[in-house]
């Protein structure tokens, strides 16, 4: 029997349906993959809700790591028993899912197959928003919303082995030491203190080289005034809801400003980009350099509540669902 997660129609977290589902069967280019957990993130809200609209039914969940038990023709390089991870690739709240081999990385020794699920969106996200969209060097001033949220927590590592200088957001004192102990300089409470006049007040005017936002709509205006001159905002996220229009003269008043809307998988568009960044990311895990928070595990039958707990707020680093 092949248990899940079912969305027949969106809305809330009342919508996820604890189902019946086919096997799964090998297929060509497709593994079958036995998941030991799938990572909870904000996109499958944004699926649920609609805002990411979505053909219905459909089993939700782009992320998590499992031991392939079937192959089928055309998936070279895999084998009965591999651990292996990926992202991207929706239908993973199930207990066993068909996965397309593109999508899939093996994971090394020295990694743990959960850890590797944590890492996987979250942590290519961090990596690609770090070391790409807007490459950080020594020196450089970093302000990274939701610094104690699952990419949070990772980009503050990322940025500080960088050389940055990281200034965080975050809504709790709990919250704050997480952010702290994950490296980050200046830990900004933002229910207390008015964020941007926070920063200013420890850095000057407009001191900012860039701005990491996941939370979008409530943070990003504020954000934009303290770039610096040709700074960059970048917002990949929507949590307090989607950024309203931005007109291109915004920028220019602003200084000449730098404004981008990244995703993931524009960063690992092909499998020789996924593969080096994954490399790069269980490298860092695998050493020591980039600790991976499990912040909770939901049984995936209660899908519902861990949904509930993500979008109040309640939760830190990564949060895991378990078949």
């Amino acid at each position: 029997m092949n248990n899940g997660i079912q969305i027949r129609t969106t809305g809330g977290p009342e919508v996820l349906e604890w189902s019946e589902l086919d096997d799964p069967a090998p297929a060509k280019g497709r593994l079958v993959v036995d998941v030991e957990a799938a990572g909870l993130n904000f996109i499958d809200t944004y699926h649920r809700g609609g805002l990411y609209p979505m053909e219905v039914p459909f089993v939700p969940g782009v992320e998590g790591a499992g031991v392939v038990t079937g192959v089928g023709p055309g998936t070279e390089g895999f084998a009965e028993g591999d651990r292996v991870a990926w992202t991207g690739a929706i239908g993973s709240y199930v207990q066993s899912r068909s996965l397309d081999a593109s999508a899939a990385v093996k994971i090394p020794d020295g990694v743990d197959t959960r850890v590797a699920a944590a890492a996987m969106l979250q942590g290519l996200t961090a990596h690609y928003l770090s070391h790409d969209t807007f490459a950080l060097s020594a020196g450089q001033r970093a302000l990274v919303h939701a610094g104690a949220g699952g990419v949070g927590l990772l980009l503050t590592q990322m940025a500080k082995l960088r050389g940055a200088e990281v200034f965080t957001t975050v809504g709790s004192p709990e919250k704050a030491e997480l952010s702290k102990a994950a490296g980050a300089d200046h830990v900004i409470l933002y229910r207390e203190v008015d964020f941007a006049q926070a920063v200013e007040t420890i850095a000057g005017e407009r001191p900012l080289d860039v701005v990491f936002d996941g939370v979008g709509k409530s943070v990003f205006e504020a954000s934009m005034g303290l770039l610096r001159r040709r700074g960059m905002m970048v917002t990949f996220g929507n949590a307090s809801g989607p950024v309203e229009p931005v007109s291109p003269l915004d920028l220019m008043r602003g200084g000449s400003l730098f404004l981008t809307r990244p995703t993931l998988f524009d960063y690992v568009a092909t499998r020789e980009e996924l593969g080096s960044r994954a490399t790069a990311l269980f490298d860092l895990i695998a050493s020591d350099r980039l600790d991976v928070r499990i912040g909770g595990e939901y049984p995936l039958a209660e899908a519902a509540e861990a949904h509930r707990a993500l979008e109040s707020r309640q939760t830190t680093g990564k949060v895991l669902l378990i078949p």
